[in-house]
């Protein structure tokens, strides 16, 4: 028999756990449990703003992502599915079904690399943003209201950060979990029973586990795209359940369930209480740059050494970053030559030599004419990377610290150093102000549909629990 925790405990979720029912399992209990039973009245103010902040981060994203091909194709996709459906195509008057709905608007937010992140503790980095826009969809095919849509991302948010810093899911895609926590918070919104979440929980975790392949060599639209991909599973099976569908018994602890063919380790599970916060929203990171996390740091020290050098003159680079960034985004062939935006961002040599040859590296640096720049793939070969143990030590700890040191030695024989991260540096990890997250808002968005609506969607987003339906929300957005 499983041990299992009071409400706000932590569950040990082994191998070989079983339930009481022999129906559900610990985990999956926990889940819709919570999902059922978290109320607005328990949010705390801390935790509405860090969600309405989030939103509006997302809103940003979107802006940021929408006239990529990928957007274009998710559009096309879903437009043939069910023209006239009851869900926006966010930026656009047109509308679809909801899970049609989740695939576009997740994919789109998604794809230009600036929505939020989440370093987990077990390692690995992910984008619980990825859940926010596939429940606005649930919740504009439920009429909810502002206070429900909000509710649901956070217990989107808690399922998935929890999840995140407790079972190593290497050998899977991050938007497993995504696919999780929609599944929640989109029962949650349509106003799924307690069995029913259950279910809706298990069909998600059972049917839509997608490999890491998405992440690895030379990537493509559907890096952006699995986001989608996994809010559309969410809200499909948070459908499925209300319709009456069962999920498979045991999804976690089964004998070909998820933690042994996806987490395949023992873990724990923290929070998932409705009435004990603050919730874990307020963890995930808002990003000052449309690139990686992991290469951030490196952003930064490029582009203060930057200021001290000219790109004509650097002879080689040593960037010197903490051990995780080094092997995911600074090791392999394909980072020294990007063959696309996404993979460009993912590239520590490709955002270092964009920001020594431009100064900066935003949005533009990742488009076609600057992605195979003769001056960035000059550079790309003269750059090397290595992991500095300080640097690691700090990273590993918590709250984490994302150092980087920027080395450029010249052809005169000169040496430039940039620095960044830390208490005291340029650091992604630091929270964000509200203005500081309005000014990001209106710097993808006014050029779009205007300073004055710009202004008047941050407006009614700040309000948004006093929205009576969130169909009123999509209208703010169209371009």
């Amino acid at each position: 028999m499983p041990r299992r925790s009071a409400a706000g405990g932590c569950g040990v979720v082994t191998m070989s756990n079983t339930s009481a029912s022999g129906q559900s399992d610990v985990l999956q209990d926990r889940i819709a449990r919570f999902a059922s039973d978290l109320a607005f009245e328990h949010l705390a103010a801390g935790d509405v703003e860090a969600a309405k902040a989030r939103i509006i981060d997302t809103f940003a994203a979107s802006y940021a992502g929408f006239f990529s091909e990928t957007a274009h194709a998710a559009r096309a996709y879903a437009a043939s599915l069910a023209p006239g459906g009851r869900c926006a195509i966010i930026g656009t008057r047109e509308r679809t079904s909801p899970e049609a709905a989740a695939f576009v608007n997740s994919t789109t937010s998604r794809q230009a690399e600036w929505n939020d992140v989440y370093m987990s503790r077990a390692g690995g980095g992910a984008h619980p943003s990825d859940v926010i826009l596939p429940i606005l969809a649930a919740a504009e095919h439920a009429g909810a209201d502002g206070k429900e849509f909000l509710t649901a991302v956070v217990i989107a948010y808690e399922v998935y950060l929890n999840i995140s810093d407790a079972a190593q899911i290497t050998g899977f895609d991050q938007s497993v979990l995504a696919g999780i926590g929609v599944a929640a918070g989109a029962g949650r919104v349509l106003g799924l029973t307690l069995p029913q979440l259950k279910h809706a929980v298990s069909i998600c975790a059972v049917a839509n586990n997608a490999i890491i392949q998405t992440r690895r060599d030379h990537m493509t639209m559907w890096k952006a795209a699995a986001a989608g991909q996994s809010g559309k599973a969410g809200v499909s099976a948070a459908l499925m359940a209300k319709a009456g569908m069962e999920g498979p018994s045991l999804p976690f602890e089964g004998a070909g369930g998820w933690n042994r063919t996806v987490a395949r380790n023992e873990y724990e599970v923290g929070g998932l209480d409705p009435r004990t916060g603050p919730y874990r929203i307020r963890d995930a990171l808002i990003k000052p740059r449309a690139s990686c996390a992991v290469t951030i740091s490196s952003i930064f020290a490029a582009e203060d050494a930057a200021r001290k050098v000219r790109a004509p003159d650097v002879e080689r680079v040593i960037v010197e970053t903490y051990g995780y960034a080094k092997n995911t985004v600074g090791t392999g062939e394909n980072r020294w030559n990007p063959g696309s935006s996404e993979s460009a961002d993912h590239s520590i040599p490709y955002v270092v030599a964009a920001a020594l040859c431009d100064g900066t590296v935003g949005q533009r640096q990742f488009k076609e004419d600057r992605l195979w720049g003769a001056d960035i793939r000059a550079l790309l070969p003269r750059i090397e990377v290595r992991a500095n143990d300080e640097f690691s030590k700090a990273y590993e700890a918590h709250p984490r610290w994302h150092y980087t040191r920027v080395t450029v030695h010249t052809r005169s024989g000169s040496v430039v150093v940039g620095e960044a991260g830390g208490p005291d540096g340029e650091d992604m990890g630091k929270e964000k102000s509200a203005a500081g997250i309005e000014a990001k808002f209106m710097s993808l968005a006014q050029d779009l549909i205007g300073e004055q609506r710009a202004k008047e969607a941050l407006r009614r987003m700040w309000s948004l629990p006093e929205i009576a339906d969130v169909k009123e929300i999509p209208p703010l957005f169209v371009l």
